[in-house]
This record gives C-alpha cells, structure tokens and sequence, in this order.
C-alpha cells in the first residue's frame, strides 16, 4: 500500500500509482457549518495531499475573516467586505484606489519575515501525505486587490508605468515568499491567479505571455531548484495558455476542466498532472450523483490511461450535497 506522498509522486512521474491520489477542497462555509459531514467523508475517503499551515490556529483565521458578515482589512491594507457567514468575500475599498499613494507603499514585507515553518515542518515529518504550502503567489489577483479590478485592466490596457512598477513590487515579494516555502519540508509549493471567464481568457494571451508569463517562469525556477514541485491554480477557460503554463514548468495544474473542451485539453496528457476538477457550476450544486459518476468517467476516459498525470480532486462549496462530493471520490475508485 502506497503512502500519500508515494502515490502522489509517482502520478506526477507518471509512474502508475496504484490509484488516482485524492484531494478536497472545502470553502470556509464547509469547515463552519458542515464539520461532521466532512469528517465522515474523510474517513471513508482518507486524502493524499494535504496543506501545510503556518499555525494550529488556522480555521481561526477563517471564523476570523468569514465566520460572520462584516469587514475585516487584509495585511495589504485592502479592506474587504463579507455579505454572508462562510464566504470569503471581496474588496470593498482597494488600498491603492488612487495611483498617488503608491510612491509610499510597501507590501507586508513584516508577514515574510516574520514568520516561523515550525509548526509546518512538524506537520510535514508527522504524516505520509503529500504536503503543499498554504497558498503563495497571486500576482494578478494581488494587484486586483490593491487597485479594484476595473482599474487594473485600464492599466494593462494602457500599460502605465504605475502598473508596470507595482507588477514588480509585488512580483519581489511573492519571489521571497516562496523562497521562505522553499526552505521548509513541504513537498510542493501552491500558487495561484484566476485567468479565464467561462468563455476565454481575462486579458489578451500575447499580453499575459509579455507580462506576467516570466514571472510564473521564475517561481517554478526556484520551486525547482529546490526539488519540489509547482502546483498552480486556474479558474476558468485558460486553454489559450495551458501550453504555455506547461512550458514554464508547472508540475501540476488545477482548473475548471468542464468550461473548456476536454478533447482539446487531452493533447496535454502526460506532459502535465491535471489536479482536477469537477464541474462545480453546474454539476456539484445541482446534478444528481449518476450525473457526478459520469462526469468523472468521462475525465478518466479522455485524461487518465493509467499511466498517473491525474489526481482525483474536487471543491466543496456552499450548496453542494454531500452526495454528490461522495460521489466523486466514489467513481474515482471504481
């Protein structure tokens, strides 16, 4: 019987792990207010990944920011509005709403420094599973944080020198922030940026590739140089850069597989992992546990030959029946 940790390598080595590794992803509303339920699929479906946090205290954190209805300011200085317990929210009022603030601002540079991978490291050497780092770089949601996202595609659009500057700014500290990650016992370093609409990419693909493209290039580079693998977020149709992401080196990608053609996407099997996932728009929330079951057949039919290269991940959210988040991993076993 393979560890967590073995099953995972070997289905990024496509070396034929016995089974398909599994991960979950729970949105705050789910570790609030559906505790019990997500223990009983835990115990049935034990996970091969898990997250490597900073402190014992983390689901704190999470009561803390979405526990209740409210504002709270993030360590960017972002303040961010929470319409309903256990959603995350959004930014009400960006730090850097005016251009005129930002030849004094710094980003928190006291969070990186500041900070102790004890706890992570402990965790890491206590459990067989494959641990990831708590989410790290986000560049462009980053600096849609700080300047409200409109404003930001005027500034790509344009290309202003104040964007140029600020992409740059907090490219350094993402850089140091996995430096710091790079140096502990997680097996792999998570980052992320939300790029796709249901339809197409967010911004022209020639100014993603110009922009922002070397920077995913060297947070791989250092993930790389430091023998751990890069585990990267997408939400939405991103196929216009799924190459290029391939490219810079990224282990394993995690992205909404069901807005965009999965023939198209199969051309990518066994040169990169597909971290799930299921079809949480439409799917999840509303589909019955034989519409679940067929989904996941049909990724395994077209992304799966049993070589590895997938991993058996879905997300859990507001709304969705436990059936169906059973169901997933159900099929997965089949």
């Amino acid at each position: 019987m393979k560890t967590g940790r073995e099953r995972v390598n070997a289905a990024l080595d496509f070396q034929k792990p016995d089974r398909a590794p599994r991960d979950l992803w729970t949105l705050p509303y789910v570790n609030l207010f559906c505790a019990d339920e997500l223990q009983s699929l835990l115990d049935d479906f034990p996970m091969d990944i898990g997250t490597a946090r900073l402190t014992p205290d983390w689901l704190l954190d999470v009561r803390r920011m979405s526990g209740q209805a409210g504002q709270y300011t993030d360590d960017w200085g972002s303040i961010w509005g929470v319409g309903e317990p256990g959603v995350i929210g959004e930014v009400r009022q960006p730090a850097l709403a005016d251009w005129s603030t930002l030849q004094h601002f710094q980003p928190p540079w006291h969070v990186l420094r500041t900070r102790d991978f004890g706890y992570v490291n402990l965790t890491c050497e206590q459990t067989d599973q494959f641990m990831l780092s708590d989410v790290t770089a986000r560049p462009f949601e980053r600096m849609q944080f700080l300047r409200g996202t409109q404003s930001l595609y005027f500034d790509i659009g344009y290309g202003t020198v104040e964007m140029r500057h600020l992409l740059e700014m907090v490219h350094e500290f993402y850089l140091e922030d996995i430096r710091g990650w790079c140096q502990s016992n997680v097996d792999g370093i998570f980052f992320m940026d939300d790029w796709g609409s249901n339809q197409h990419l967010l911004i022209n693909p020639n100014t993603w590739r110009e922009l922002f493209k070397p920077l995913y290039r060297d947070y791989c580079n250092l993930i790389h140089a430091a023998h751990k693998r890069a585990f990267f977020h997408s939400d939405g149709n991103t196929l216009a850069i799924f190459g290029d992401l391939i490219e810079v080196g990224m282990d394993a990608i995690n992205s909404q597989l069901f807005v965009m053609d999965l023939n198209e996407l199969a051309q990518y099997k066994g040169r990169v992992t597909f971290w799930g996932e299921m079809d949480r728009q439409h799917i999840l929330p509303f589909g019955t546990p034989a519409h679940v079951k067929d989904s996941v057949k049909r990724v395994r039919q077209l992304l799966d030959d049993g070589t590895g290269g997938v991993i058996a991940q879905c997300e859990w959210g507001k709304g969705n029946p436990t059936t169906n988040i059973r169901a997933v991993y159900e099929a997965w076993q089949e």
